[in-house]
């Protein structure tokens, strides 16, 4: 089995977290970049999608990630937030789709529970999990790059799952075409 390279996002506005991760066999991960991606909050929102874009890009362009985890958004409090996070991951997805590379969504949950072991973990266990998976001498700072870490991480795990799923999705899709084919040849 050939080692997948994962690139994670914790997208945001103000600071969206990149990195990007090798799986190989069984759950070894290693880590290869990681960094985060600052715009102002006073800028215009198309010139703060831009300058992410344009870092998504130069990623993308230099790491030729095999795949793209992205934290799912999901409905906070506070609106503004939220649409913002999602305009950035979708600036995102779109990067990857224009690329033909694949983009997978997970929630904050999932991401924690495959780190930690724990769903409802803060960002000091996922921290502290991601130093330690990852063997790194300190620990990624701020919380958005060890996040970025730990959708990767996330998706290197889950992928072999998420690969049988689909298989099996599929296999039942063509047992179900056959089976329709047959009623209908026996009804005639």
């Amino acid at each position: 089995m050939r080692a997948v390279r994962v690139m994670g996002v914790d997208p945001g506005l103000t600071r969206c977290g990149l990195s990007v991760v090798e799986g190989g066999q069984g759950r070894t991960v290693t880590a290869l970049d990681v960094d985060v991606v600052r715009t102002p909050a006073g800028e215009p929102l198309h010139r703060r999608l831009l300058t992410i874009s344009d870092a998504v890009d130069h990623w993308l362009d230099t790491h030729r990630p095999d795949v793209l985890a992205i934290e799912r958004v999901f409905a906070n409090s506070n609106a503004n937030t939220a649409m913002g996070t999602a305009q950035a991951g979708g600036v995102i997805a779109l990067a990857a789709a224009r690329r033909d590379i694949d983009v997978h969504f997970h929630t904050p949950s999932e991401v924690k529970a495959a780190v930690t072991g724990n769903g409802r973990a803060d960002k000091a266990q996922v921290t502290a999990m991601v130093t330690r998976i990852l063997a790194l001498q300190q620990k990624p700072t701020p919380a958005d790059a060890a996040d970025a870490l730990a959708l990767a991480i996330c998706h290197c795990w889950r992928a072999p799952m998420i690969a049988r799923m689909a298989a099996a999705e599929a296999l039942a899709a063509e047992a179900r075409k056959k089976y329709q084919a047959r009623l209908k040849a026996a009804r005639a």
